[in-house]
């Protein structure tokens, strides 16, 4: 099953038929072989080929369920807006002053298990689109899209009404438009994400940037800062521990 446009859409084979549960299992087994080669290769380097040997099967095979290489990643990507939603249920949660700390940090961390889950799309999307590739280009934009509207919601909600006769919601601290302090969170969250490997190498801990974030999410919804120290929401929780970075080294470069 894919979501297209918020509805789910059962996974067909190229000439239109619907595969069994063996189908299926050859087909998730292509998707998860692609995934696994985007995470190592430039993608315009992924060949029908290297994904059939991967998934331990055929071109031929790879053919009955995909048209070609863009086509398995356009799945991929479309599978990555659909997960998008479940974070938006997590910006959608409650800010009240008792809850609103727990709150940020709940978004912070599932934004980067969202962008974790779907690293090697993302790298794709992020870094492998040129001008041509609109279709690409604008799954990125419907993949963020959904939480950002739920974080202006947040914002406009979570706002005091103004002094004035008209009584409107007075702007964030953040600034005077929810959309633009909305998707300068998500631009944040979503440049922190991709390189979050690269501030491992330098040092700096995912339990920290985790922290730093989820105190510019809750300033801006909220207007009210967070708590003294580094207060994670439950120090077990993996999210809340660094990970190992792929690259060796992570020593802090001395300034002299």
């Amino acid at each position: 099953m894919t979501q297209i446009d918020g509805e789910l859409q059962t996974a067909t084979t190229t000439d239109g038929r619907t595969p069994g549960q063996r189908g299926q299992a050859t087909r998730q087994r292509l998707l998860d072989s692609t995934v696994e080669l985007l995470g190592t290769t430039p993608w315009r380097s992924v060949k029908v080929i290297d994904i059939a040997r991967s998934a331990g099967t055929s071109p031929a095979t790879f053919y009955q369920y995909f048209e070609n290489v863009e086509r398995v990643i356009t799945v991929l990507a479309e599978d990555a807006v659909a997960d998008a939603g479940e974070v938006a249920d997590l910006v959608d949660g409650d800010w009240s002053e008792a809850n609103s700390w727990e709150q940020a940090l709940l978004v912070a961390e599932g934004f980067l298990d969202y962008w974790e889950k779907n690293r090697a799309v993302f790298r794709v999307l992020e870094f492998g689109a040129d001008d041509s590739d609109t279709g690409l280009r604008g799954l990125r934009v419907r993949a963020l899209n959904a939480i950002t509207v739920a974080l202006a919601g947040a914002i406009a909600t979570c706002q005091p009404p103004s002094d004035g006769p008209r009584g409107l919601a007075t702007s964030s601290p953040a600034g005077s438009d929810p959309m633009a302090v909305a998707g300068t969170l998500v631009a944040m969250m979503a440049s922190v994400a991709a390189h979050r490997f690269g501030f491992e190498f330098w040092g700096i801990r995912t339990a920290n940037l985790l922290d730093s974030q989820a105190r510019l999410i809750h300033f801006s919804v909220t207007g009210r800062s967070g708590p003294d120290g580094l207060v994670g929401r439950d120090p077990t929780t993996p999210a809340a521990w660094p990970r190992t970075s792929p690259v060796a080294g992570s020593q802090v470069v001395q300034r002299t």
